[in-house]
């Protein structure tokens, strides 16, 4: 028995014997030899059993192991560039720790909806685990930059008595007989630590009852938020930048090779540099109104059709193709993944088709004092190759605690930044008002009780300074990151307005 080592640390033990231990992702058997690859979480590996290297019944089970079967292999390293992770072990035995039969997930086609009902074991496979990979090391990225830029980590709750955005996207719980909601923000809470010590953040999970099902949505999700004592809007925007910089630097240098399998443009990621374009609300509605957007839209429209029409054409030949006698069984299995790939792309498609005129109504008439709606944040981030701020929003449509701006008191100094690739807002963030009048003046006109926001109209009357800061949603940096059609991909188990399973 050799010493147990993970698939990570091969390279270090090359011509040494060792042990594995993990599950069987994938076998092929011949009658001379079985080839099993072994995932243990930190990679996959190759596993070779020879017949003629081991005794019979070693190999007869390993003929027989069922996908997903949990295995102890010991065998001696081999470097071998065409094998997963550039090793291989060359077997010399084998310990059934648990048989499995019929796995759910094979590796034949699924759709989406089956992955996602069986979420808790589509995890083990190549593309959630590269994700949640990427995930992992943005939330170390994230944590690694603020620690190391002098703010401090502050827990704020996850049970709130008023509304930090929104009323209308509260989720209610009954708290021992009393009204109490799930937290949407930890800023309120957070400016109080701001100007206790000076530099703060805070993360966690945060909640929206928003009835939304687009793709960019989720009703649970996690957010982090810095907030800054003695900063204007120019500063926190300063931060943002290098923040998002930051963590794109860290994900490149650390999962190029996952970005390149899960289909990225690594390339599209390497042009994240400083500056980010800047731009005003007031810039972006004239962007949506004018000849830019509507261009792009139609260009999309001829594109997406005639995609649809070769997808119209291509399904029924592979399905033919699939159904003709005398074709292998992987020639089968690999026309029947390209076939519920290209259904679900031709559905998508024609989604996408169905709504680009309405796109086009909507940014050819829009509205100075509106908010941004998603297809305007898509529109914008696809005509910039890199992330964009698009800041001064009309106070109407942003809350209340934005500072008024003194040059134009129509608009609050805020931002959101815009992620390039349609992916749209990642990062909304402000300068907080900070003088008491004008901040009771601004919850007046929103109808605001000002009873349970005492505590933080005190912050107002006791050494009150210019402060601001933003928050980050995960899963939209990471879809955005890894190229992700759907945000629920982003976190392990999803939870959408009409997904709470598993």
């Amino acid at each position: 028995m050799g010493t147990t080592v993970h698939i990570r640390d091969l390279g270090k033990h090359v011509d040494s014997t060792v042990t594995l231990a993990g599950w069987l992702y994938n076998s092929r058997v011949s009658s001379k030899v079985a080839f099993l690859v072994l995932r243990d979480g930190t990679g996959l590996c190759q596993c070779v059993v020879g017949k003629q290297d081991v005794p019979p019944e070693v190999f007869e089970t390993a003929s027989r192991l069922g996908q997903e079967s949990s295995l102890k292999v010991t065998g001696r390293v081999k470097a071998d560039e065409r094998a997963p992770g550039g090793y291989e072990l060359q077997v010399a035995g084998l310990e059934v720790v648990h048989a499995t039969t019929d796995f759910p997930i094979t590796p034949k086609p699924h759709g989406h909806e089956f992955l996602f009902k069986h979420r808790h074991l589509w995890l083990r496979s190549r593309r959630p685990t590269g994700i949640m990979k990427i995930r992992h090391t943005v939330i170390d990225a994230i944590r690694r930059f603020f620690n190391d830029n002098g703010f401090t980590l502050v827990d704020t709750p996850i049970f709130a008595p008023s509304a930090g955005e929104g009323a209308q996207t509260l989720f209610s719980v009954d708290y021992f007989g009393e009204p109490m909601y799930l937290a949407q923000t930890g800023q309120l809470y957070l400016e109080a630590a701001a100007l206790s010590y000076g530099k703060v953040y805070c993360f966690g999970p945060t909640f929206r009852a928003e009835k939304s099902k687009t793709r960019r949505h989720l009703t649970e999700f996690w957010m982090v938020e810095p907030e800054i004592a003695y900063a204007v809007l120019e500063d926190v925007m300063d931060v943002a930048e290098d923040f998002v910089c930051s963590i794109v630097e860290r994900v490149l240098k650390d999962h190029r090779a996952d970005l390149e399998f899960l289909g990225q443009n690594v390339a599209a990621l390497e042009k994240v540099k400083k500056p980010f374009y800047r731009i005003t609300y007031s810039q972006a509605a004239e962007i949506l109104r004018g000849p830019q957007a509507r261009e792009l839209l139609e260009k999309d429209l001829v594109e997406k059709n005639a995609r649809i029409t070769q997808l119209k054409e291509s399904i029924p030949a592979k399905e033919a193709a699939r159904d003709r006698q005398g074709v292998k069984k992987y020639e089968q299995e690999k026309l029947a993944a390209e076939i519920i790939a290209n259904r679900e792309e031709l559905a998508d498609l024609e989604e996408q088709v169905a709504n680009i005129p309405k796109h086009m109504e909507l940014a050819a008439n829009f509205e100075w004092g509106k908010d941004l709606g998603g297809s305007d944040e898509t529109i914008i981030s696809r005509l910039h190759d890199r992330p964009v701020f698009v800041s001064h929003y009309p106070r109407g449509c942003k809350a209340f605690y934005m500072k008024r701006d003194h040059e134009d008191p129509r608009v609050v100094r805020n931002f959101d930044l815009l992620a390039p690739d349609g992916y749209g807002e990642i990062i909304g963030g402000s300068q907080r008002e900070d003088d008491l009048n004008v901040l009771l003046e601004r919850m007046a006109e929103e109808g605001l009780v000002t009873e349970p926001y005492e505590w933080y109209l005190d912050l107002r009357r006791y050494g009150s300074v210019p402060h601001g800061g933003f928050g980050l949603g995960v899963e939209r940096t990471v879809a955005w990151i890894c190229g992700l059609k759907h945000i629920r991909e982003t976190i392990a188990y999803p939870r959408m307005m009409d997904k709470v399973y598993p």
